[in-house]
């Protein structure tokens, strides 16, 4: 990004926000939220909001107006979208036990099973609990171009625990499964999105004339410039077509990608061969992503070292040695109290952040579109203390 890139309004806000803080930028999540309107009219799809990648009930009713519901991979998520999102409710896990499914029950309209033992066993339970329930099974198609941190994010590598292998396919009991689910793409472009879709139709076809729906999962990253959203349009209109089935996509980072950032606060600078700045904001917490995919994140006004005269290595303030967010260079020298503006930092960095070394969490806030800057949440000591028992 470049510096022209920070909106007006973010420069605005910036005197205001106290740092670190993640903040959701209304006008850009609205942004998204009208390519997935395309996508959901356009093709006749349902779309969900994966809260694994994101969950910021403060701005949940912008996006309930386009999405139909949440998705949800364990049962306080699956909480979450019932209370503070509402409309329908898709929960999985890889195991469920007894306890949770009873919960689940009570608030998930949709039920998704991982294995020929888990939905034998609980098949019974979910169809007591009435007939407005649907029964889905997750299925490793057998094929994924996720790329992206390797084998740690794809869905289909060798011996995954992910979804019932071919081989197994036919011990389900396929009259009694409402849902075919297949989640096999990792940041994917529309290439990947319609060959997982021609895939499923060409590999899976005997099993989807079994179900009323196939649910092709999320990794459509459907707001990344370069994604053809009408390349996925045709496939899903054609795989609707084709096999007379309702068809859900449940992205979470390709709704948000690019809707925030993450604010930190130069809090020193040392030299040692090289010049580094210590903030306020920390890789090991803050954006744990960074050094588990590994990437570096955009920096507003900031590019790869050479490109501007003043390079910097940007490190956090915690005691990991390998907590640095990458090596910048900058039109002009940094200096203590100046701001760093992290973009793209709404999916998967709130949802996964920790308070390791006690710091700090950041602020979540929200601004908004008329200008105004909104803290909705600020942690405290307190926060930090209380999960950590008497």
């Amino acid at each position: 990004m470049t510096a022209e890139a920070l909106p007006q309004r973010l420069k605005a806000a910036l005197a205001d926000i106290v740092t670190p803080a993640y903040v959701a930028d209304e006008v850009l999540l609205r942004r998204n939220m009208a390519t997935a309107a395309r996508v959901r009219a356009e093709s006749g799809c349902r779309i969900l909001l994966a809260t694994k990648a994101f969950a910021l009930p403060a701005v949940f009713l912008l996006m309930r107006d386009t999405l139909d519901g949440t998705t949800a991979s364990g049962l306080y998520e699956a909480r979450l979208g019932h209370e503070t999102f509402g409309k329908e409710v898709h929960a999985y896990s890889p195991a469920h036990t007894e306890k949770d499914l009873r919960e689940l029950l009570k608030i998930a309209d949709h039920i998704y099973f991982n294995s020929v033992s888990q939905i034998k066993r609980f098949l019974p339970m979910v169809r007591a609990a009435g007939p407005e329930k649907k029964v889905g099974i997750r299925v490793n198609p057998g094929y994924s171009n996720a790329t992206v941190g390797g084998d740690l994010y794809n869905p289909c590598a060798p011996n995954s625990r992910f979804g019932v292998a071919r081989d197994e396919l036919d011990q389900l009991p396929w009259d009694d499964i409402d849902i075919l689910h297949v989640h096999a793409l990792c940041e994917s472009l529309h290439d990947g999105s319609a060959a997982l879709i021609r895939h499923v139709g060409e590999k899976l076809g005997a099993y989807v004339k079994r179900v009323k729906t196939v649910n092709f999962g999320g990794g459509h990253f459907i707001n990344k410039p370069g994604y053809d959203v009408e390349v996925l349009i045709q496939a899903i209109k054609e795989f609707r077509d084709a096999h007379k089935v309702d068809v859900v996509l449940e992205p979470g980072g390709g709704l948000v990608y690019d809707t925030g950032y993450l604010v930190a606060t130069v809090c020193d600078i040392l030299r040692n061969g090289k010049d580094i700045a210590i903030l306020d904001a920390s890789a090991s917490c803050h954006m744990p992503d960074v050094l588990e995919v590994p990437y570096t994140p955009p920096v507003v006004g900031a590019a790869e070292p050479g490109v501007h005269p003043h390079d910097y290595i940007l490190g956090g303030n915690t005691c990991m040695t390998g907590d640095v967010i990458g090596s910048y260079s900058f039109p002009q020298p940094l200096k203590v109290g100046d701001k760093i503006v992290f973009a793209d930092m709404m999916q998967y960095s709130f949802v996964k952040n920790n308070s390791f070394n006690g710091t700090p969490l950041p602020d979540l806030g929200v601004l908004r579109e008329d200008g105004r800057y909104e803290v909705v949440r600020r942690f405290t000591y307190d926060d930090f203390r209380n999960r950590l028992g008497r």
